[in-house]
């Protein structure tokens, strides 16, 4: 069974795994998966995940000391992510590993490298491609179709997980297929 706390909110969400802890003001919109091992903590402010967005295995979410944490619509936050204190806008993909720091704000539509670290404050515009350690700019391109596929995969997955099926349909393939 999950921990939810008091202060947990979530808006029929596709799937909250038994293995996840949510602690303190936490927002979850429609259609989001928390995956195994979970865990988000917001004992000053709150942390909001916007609808259809994915929180992978392992990931820790945690609020700033002066800042909450905020994360946009179809966005996929993908295994040991760490997010603290920052805001990602809608349709961002988070690379495994990643880190995204105090302050920091990440615009729609971009992809944040695996392993990368995103330092305190720093500001990425939409459409950004981000890499490195510290993480820059690497290109900026329109990433949003990629990023809603992953998110729709995610969220048909969750649905699946809920139901006790672990395996995608060859229908369900088709259809991830045709939109791609």
């Amino acid at each position: 069974m999950p921990h939810l706390g008091p202060d947990v909110t979530a808006t029929d969400p596709a799937l909250i795994h038994d293995t996840a802890l949510l602690y303190g003001k936490v927002t979850l919109g429609k259609g989001v998966s928390i995956w195994p091992y979970v865990v988000t903590r917001a004992e000053m402010h709150e942390i909001k995940v916007g609808e259809r967005t994915n929180i992978q295995d392992h990931v820790m979410i945690h609020v700033g000391y002066q800042t909450p944490t905020i994360i946009g619509s179809d966005c996929s936050i993908t295994h040991r992510a760490i997010l603290h204190g920052c805001e990602i806008a809608d349709r961002v993909l988070i690379g495994i590993g990643a880190t995204v720091m105090d302050g920091a704000k990440i615009g729609s539509n971009s992809i944040v490298a695996g392993h990368s670290i995103i330092t305190e404050g720093t500001e990425f515009p939409e459409n950004s491609i981000i890499a490195g350690s510290p993480a820059k700019l690497i290109r900026t391109r329109d990433n949003s179709a990629a990023n809603i596929m992953n998110a729709k995969f995610y969220l048909m997955n969750a649905q699946n997980y809920a139901n006790g099926i672990e395996r995608l349909s060859p229908e369900q393939l088709k259809a991830l297929q045709s939109d791609a």
